[in-house]
């Protein structure tokens, strides 16, 4: 009996030292794209980290929904990003950010302005110069 006494007394102890909620939010800075091909920009906050998360759905496949994540660790990380875009933005045809995890090219297209490719592991996707200046005017207010 009194084991069983022990073990109701100690057991729910236990179990709350195997279980640790985490406070954690997702709050989303811009919606570059919306629609067949979305781009959203994001920040992930736990109580001892925040993180940065580029998610768009890749257009390597147009019979699938692949959605691919870029992950920036810090702030420093997307301010990287945000740089690059500039970069590009008052460069030339053809030009290439190259980063650890990603690359972001320059194309023009006559007709449609300037274009961007972003492709990081195994995703690709494509962005025009005003969904640009959304993230790099988000960006700018973090």
């Amino acid at each position: 009996m009194k084991n069983l006494l022990f073990l109701i007394l100690i057991f729910p102890l236990a179990m709350k030292a195997q279980f640790k909620i985490v406070n954690s939010a997702t709050i989303n800075i811009v919606d570059v794209r919306q629609g067949t091909w979305p781009i959203n920009l994001q920040r992930i906050t736990k109580p001892n980290d925040t993180c940065y998360v580029l998610q768009f759905r890749t257009q390597e496949f147009n019979n699938s929904v692949i959605i691919k994540t870029l992950k920036f660790c810090n702030l420093e990380q997307l301010k990287y990003f945000q740089q690059g875009l500039a970069a590009l933005k008052s460069g030339n045809n053809g030009d290439v950010a190259e980063f650890k995890d990603y690359t972001i090219k320059r194309v023009d297209v006559y007709k449609e302005g300037i274009s961007y490719i972003l492709t990081c592991y195994g995703g690709l996707t494509n962005f025009q110069q005003p969904e640009a200046d959304r993230m790099i005017t988000a960006i700018n207010k973090q």
